[in-house]
């Protein structure tokens, strides 16, 4: 779990660097920065998307990931997550619910999440969750500068997340495979890009909803090798 805490302590420093500067900031900087973020979140979703050497099965895993997560209406239960988090320390920030919602889905629907916990939990080896902390600790302090106190409660999510997963390694050994990794790092991707398109104000994607896809390609990937 070493792996997890460092990664959960860095996105918390992160956020509180970034809330200081981001104090100082009109909104004109804000809004310039966030555009900024959105578009280096496309850049990094896309170069992911393009691991994929089995299209169709991105494709399907989205489309069957996001009938389920309608079904499951995940994307409203991960904001009404954010709402009551933010009632609960009596936030007046108005993009709480965002900053809480993107730094959540962005730091934990990459690659290097789930095979950087499973290595740690399968092996101690937590050289891939010390080198994601790294990264998530600057992107912290750019989000939570631009969008406020909602991305230092991410962490929570990171820390229930990757501590999950570190808990089953040993059960999800079978997912370090190139053919796996690749078609769920092209699904992420495709996610992180619908969250760069919202935070350029170019389309509001649920990406919340599209997370079963995560599961799907999988399982998709584990049939059809």
């Amino acid at each position: 779990m070493k792996g997890t805490l460092v990664n959960t302590a860095t996105v918390i420093v992160g956020s509180l660097i970034g809330l200081g500067i981001g104090a100082r900031f009109t909104e004109k900087m804000k809004t310039i920065v966030t555009s900024a973020l959105g578009l280096a979140t496309l850049l990094i979703g896309f170069r992911m998307a393009f691991k994929s050497n089995r299209i169709l099965l991105v494709i399907a895993s989205l489309a069957i990931g996001g009938i389920i997560g309608e079904l499951l209406n995940l994307e409203q239960k991960l904001e009404n997550m954010g709402e009551l988090i933010k009632k609960r320390v009596k936030s007046q920030s108005g993009n709480f619910v965002l900053g809480f919602v993107t730094a959540s889905l962005v730091f934990c629907v990459g690659p290097m999440t789930i095979v950087g916990s499973l290595e740690d939990g399968m092996r101690g080896d937590a050289s891939i969750l010390y080198a994601k902390s790294m990264l998530d600790g600057f992107a912290s302090l750019a989000f939570a500068s631009s969008l406020g106190v909602g991305v230092l409660f991410s962490a929570l999510i990171v820390f229930i997340y990757q501590g999950l997963l570190t808990l089953l390694g040993s059960q999800l050994a079978f997912l370090l495979t190139d053919h796996i990794i690749n078609e769920l790092t092209a699904t992420g991707g495709l996610l992180i890009v619908g969250i760069g398109l919202f935070l350029l104000g170019i389309k509001k994607i649920p990406v919340g909803n599209l997370l079963p896809a995560l599961v799907i390609v999988v399982i998709l990937a584990s049939i059809f090798r």
